[in-house]
């Protein structure tokens, strides 16, 4: 699991690689990874927009930016939480992703919080020393 707080946001992410979701034969490789967001601040916020910078292990790097996650603009209350899973492909075996959540209180102010950098692994291209 991997781990990042910008104030008092809370966001966790576990990866997992999906054998039965990927063709290594057609350099396509497919990572589920779900993303815990806790708001153990005092202000209530909702996440606004999504950053992503994904990069496979030839160096290739993709940017996503969009609004909300999976279709939703979660409000989280002090002591709430918002879970969700999604998916990411790539034409290498590893990989990793990294970026921000933009953020607005109910105020009005918006900041970004960081998602933590998190490796995409597979068993797929390592090298066994004989």
């Amino acid at each position: 699991m991997y781990r990042a707080v910008t104030r008092k946001i809370e966001v966790t992410v576990t990866p997992r690689f999906l054998p039965d979701r990927s063709s290594p034969d057609k350099s396509y490789f497919f990572w589920a990874y779900t993303i815990a967001i806790t708001n153990a601040g005092d202000e209530t916020v909702q996440l606004r927009t999504r950053h992503w910078r994904i990069t496979d292990a030839s160096g290739k790097l993709q940017e996503v930016k969009g609004e909300g996650v999976v279709g939703e603009e979660p409000v989280l209350k002090a002591g709430q939480s918002f879970e969700y899973t999604s998916g990411v492909p790539l034409q290498t075996p590893s990989g990793f992703m990294t970026g921000s959540y933009g953020m607005e209180t109910d105020t009005g102010e918006h900041f970004n919080i960081e998602i933590p950098t998190f490796s995409l692994d597979s068993s797929y291209g390592r090298r066994t020393i004989n």
